[in-house]
């Protein structure tokens, strides 16, 4: 599955990190938006609680492992 970043204007690696950042380490969205406004990114904070709504369901199904069926019959 491949997420589609259309129509974003924001770099692809910005929101796959914000989105990282804020799943993995719990933080809240004015602490990310300093986070990233001393890496030098400037997002407001309910730009980035958008791109967590948005990507982060998305990258827990990309990620899932996919089940494969058994051939087996009873």
């Amino acid at each position: 599955m491949k997420i589609s970043f259309k129509g974003v204007h924001d770099p692809k690696n910005v929101i796959l990190y914000a989105v990282f950042f804020y799943v993995r380490y719990g933080v809240s969205y004015r602490d990310l938006e300093e986070i990233l406004a001393e890496r030098g990114v400037t997002a407001d904070h309910a730009t980035l609680n958008r791109w967590v709504v948005r990507y982060s369901p998305l990258i827990a199904l990309a990620t899932k492992p996919t089940r494969l069926r058994s051939s087996t019959t009873y």
